[in-house]
């Protein structure tokens, strides 16, 4: 893998240094150093004396910068470490001030936390010198301002120094970056204080040099860059770290993907068709074989809907080649056999079983093809999906995770996406869903905040703390009045606030001691009574189930089901029995993570900057599921496969953990964004791993039925596609069908001249607008208000963010 790391670390490397100056030469032109010249008094020995201070200032503005209320403060250089010639750490603290800045930039700059990165620049605008000396006396062959090398001399830039954020401050104290501060808390004042991480060797090279410790003191801009721009150290740090200790990558990515992740052997060894996974999976434990039956839950509507996902296929369900009509819905265990030759395609079996109540469940009727993609993903091996717009992708994703969930209670199964959205869109689906226990989910990285749904607690690490010690209250509070009714407690025994006496610890002994005895004593009167024993009597925790309810006809089979939620309350406050041993946030707070997630959500930005903190922790993942793999760069779709610890060569388990990988995109739609042209061009940059695959050859499954678009619409890209069709609403729905009032085409490409002599514009480098354009969509959309279009439902989009701000 060295030379692989290697080309990835290069690339990756001189793309983020040509992102980073882009960033910085953009807010550089628009904060526009100036020198400002102001009086001042000085007392002397002869009286007052007045003279001028020439100070930098900034007469323009800028969204991702601020300038600096003090100098930075060097308030650590820990001494070297052995064998090194640089400070182990150099820390600083810095201060800014959000007084001016207006409700929603004041909001982004409080979000900053730790592990952000920022950059500190030092201007003094008296050395800007005028002109852009790269081509003189010739306009036109002008370098842009990011490649142009007279361009710090222009703007009078003396230094960039970059920084990590360790700790954020009020002007009180209080700590905004702590781990349990929560989401609602609110800041006092608006200066910021930062403690910042500097690069110790940029600061061991500024000691050596004359005077250049001085250069900390002439900072006075910071900046800060997007976040999923921003994790351009921990992808690089990871890929450094990976060269230094390679030998571990084959022990945590598994056999079977490597020759196909390289790019020789047989590109289709992967598939879940193929001899390799065959073996693979006969014997490895925590996995079934591909013949044997496979949990698809809720996957099938009904058994008709069942038969139609395997055409061709010999369908039988329960002992039955005829579909049953039944007046609830069920779930299904499958059985797929694949015949050895082309003539026939094999054969089905399925079994039915209780649908479970109060769940939602699934409601999509998915196409035999979108079943394939479900079973792919079910079944160890690489799984990739291309989805066409408004084929169901996120739905297929959906529903890979949710039969993992059930089939494979041990197992764990991270969630990767590109943007934050589509991971809120995905994690908010598997919420609606209802049959997966939300103490099971937690969703890490930043973008947590716009998640919504209907929980109490939000699905942080601290939120699902929070969730899980309420949680454990009212389960102890459960086992309270249980102990209450069979007389084993009473409420004198209770807290002076009314809380419960027990604990988990506690609750475990009267479960053995009480309830446990209660339960085996019931079982006996059912096994050795005859049909006339009455079950209500006979029933151990009447009080405690039916309160004070009359004595009612009781079966078996409800009292049964009574029993199994009493022992459940037991068994889940068993899984809470470590928390009251660990007494800190974040001692919970990793536990939560390493032993009770079994859904894990980020995206590969969050990935990169925690696989450190998730290898330190013993983190480990039996599936991973990646939506969005077409627009993430091949090493941002690398490092989530490697955010667990290989096993030693030495052990018994040495082989990978990672059972099953579901790559999940359009290769056909946004590729990656790079913005250095040349590497795109020369280098394939903007090949994402997920399209790479595709080419050489990795058998995929395409999604086939769209139901986003009208049909005439869809034929604008289904060229793009082998065989794209419409799902049968689009066909027969009268809203796809009719025409769109007070338009006469369905679609029309419309060009639009000059408006008052002027085209398309670029204030800024790759800042374009176009006012005439502008000036049409906006009246477009009044016309479409005005003939009773609900605003809401009119969508206006724009290639460029230059064009949005005129639009806006």
């Amino acid at each position: 893998y060295q030379d692989y790391l290697l080309r990835n670390f290069e690339l990756y490397r001189l793309e983020s240094a040509y992102q980073i100056r882009l960033d910085l030469v953009d807010v550089i032109r628009r904060v526009r150093p100036v020198v400002r010249y102001t009086v001042a008094s000085e007392a002397g020995d002869e009286g007052f004396e007045t003279g001028e201070v020439v100070k930098t200032a900034f007469s323009g503005w800028a969204r991702m910068a601020l300038e600096l209320v003090s100098n930075v403060d060097i308030v650590k250089v820990a001494p070297p470490r052995l064998g090194e010639n640089h400070p182990a750490q150099v820390l600083a603290d810095l201060c800014i001030d959000l007084e001016k800045c207006g409700e929603g930039i004041r909001k982004e700059w409080n979000y900053l936390g730790e592990y952000d990165n920022l950059f500190l620049l030092a201007i003094d605008a008296q050395r800007i010198t005028n002109g852009n000396d790269s081509m003189p006396g010739n306009e036109q062959l002008r370098l842009p301002d990011e490649e142009d090398p007279s361009f710090p001399n222009r703007y009078g830039v003396v230094a960039v120094r970059g920084c990590m954020i360790l700790q954020v401050r009020d002007e009180t104290g209080n700590i905004l970056s702590d781990l349990g501060v929560p989401k609602d808390a609110k800041e006092i004042g608006t200066k910021r204080f930062f403690r910042v991480a500097l690069d110790p060797s940029q600061y061991a090279m500024d000691a050596g040099e004359p005077n250049g410790l001085k250069l900390y003191e002439a900072l006075n801009l910071v900046v800060r860059r997007h976040g999923r721009e921003n994790n351009f150290r921990a992808v690089l740090e990871t890929i450094r770290g990976l060269m230094e200790g390679s030998g571990s990558i084959d022990r945590t990515i598994p056999s079977w993907l490597q020759p196909v992740l390289l790019g020789y052997g047989n590109s289709s060894s992967a598939s879940y068709k193929s001899k390799t996974i065959r073996s693979y999976a006969s014997r490895t434990a925590g996995v079934s074989p591909i013949d044997a039956f496979l949990d698809y839950g809720d996957t099938f509507l009904d058994d008709e809907h069942l038969i139609a996902s395997f055409p061709g296929y010999k369908v039988m369900i329960d002992d039955s080649f005829e579909p049953e009509s039944r007046p609830f819905r069920v779930k299904y265990k499958v059985k797929v056999i694949d015949s050895p030759n082309n003539e026939t395609q094999g054969n089905v079996e399925a079994r039915s079983y209780p649908f479970p109540k109060y769940s939602a469940g699934n409601s999509v009727r998915f196409t035999p093809v979108q079943v394939e993609a479900v079973r792919s993903g079910l079944i160890p091996g690489l799984t990739l999906v291309v989805g066409p717009p408004g084929t169901g992708k996120s739905d297929c994703a959906v529903q890979i995770i949710a039969n993992l969930f059930h089939s494979y209670p041990t197992q764990r199964t991270v969630i990767i996406t590109h943007s934050n959205t589509a991971l809120n869109d995905l994690f908010q689906k598997v919420m609606e869903r209802g049959d997966i226990n939300e103490r099971f989910m937690i969703r890490l990285g930043s973008g947590e905040r716009d998640l919504k749904t209907e929980s109490t607690h939000d699905f942080t690490k601290m939120g699902r703390v929070a969730h899980t010690m309420e949680r454990r209250a009212l389960l102890l509070e459960c086992v309270q009045k249980l102990s209450e009714s069979l007389g084993v407690s009473g409420s004198g025994e209770r807290g002076a606030d009314g809380s419960p006496s027990y604990t988990c610890e506690t609750a475990e002994y009267f479960f053995e001691r009480h309830v446990k005895m209660q339960i085996a004593k019931f079982e006996n009167a059912m096994v050795s009574a005859d049909t006339g024993l009455d079950v209500f009597e006979a029933f151990p925790f009447k009080k405690y189930c039916l309160g004070s309810k009359n004595p009612r006809p009781l079966t078996v089979q409800e009292a049964r089901s009574l029993l199994s939620e009493v022992a459940d309350v037991f068994k889940e406050l068993a899984d809470y029995r470590p928390l009251e041993l660990l007494r800190s946030l974040r001692q919970r707070t990793d536990y939560l993570l390493t032993k009770q997630a079994r859904i894990v959500a980020m995206t590969c930005t969050h990935a990169a900057i925690a696989r450190s903190q998730l290898i330190d922790l013993g983190f480990q993942y039996d599936n991973l599921v990646m939506e969005e793999a077409g627009q993430m760069l091949e090493v941002e779709t690398f490092i989530p496969l490697l955010l667990q610890k290989g096993e030693a060569d030495n052990t018994a388990a040495s082989q990978s953990r990672l059972k099953r990988i579901s790559l999940i995109g359009d290769h056909n739609q946004l590729p990656p964004v790079i913005k250095n042209r040349s590497f795109s061009t020369y280098s394939n940059l903007d090949q994402s791993l997920f399209r790479r695959l595709v080419r050489i050859g990795v058998p995929y499954i395409e999604l086939n039925k769209q139901g986003r678009a009208r049909a005439e619409i869809a034929k604008l890209y289904s060229w793009r596609y082998s065989d794209l069709g419409d799902l049968p609403h689009v066909l027969e729905s009268s809203k796809f069908q009719n025409s769109n009032a007070g338009f006469a085409y369905t679609h029309q490409m419309i060009n639009v001249e000059n408006f008052k002599d002027q085209g398309e514009t670029t204030p800024t480098a790759y800042f374009y607008q176009n006012l005439g354009e502008a000036e049409y969509a906006v009246a477009l959309f009044q016309y479409m208000v005005l003939i009773g279009y609900p605003s809401d439902k009119i969508s206006i989009l724009t290639t460029y963010n230059g064009q949005r701000r005129t639009n806006s």
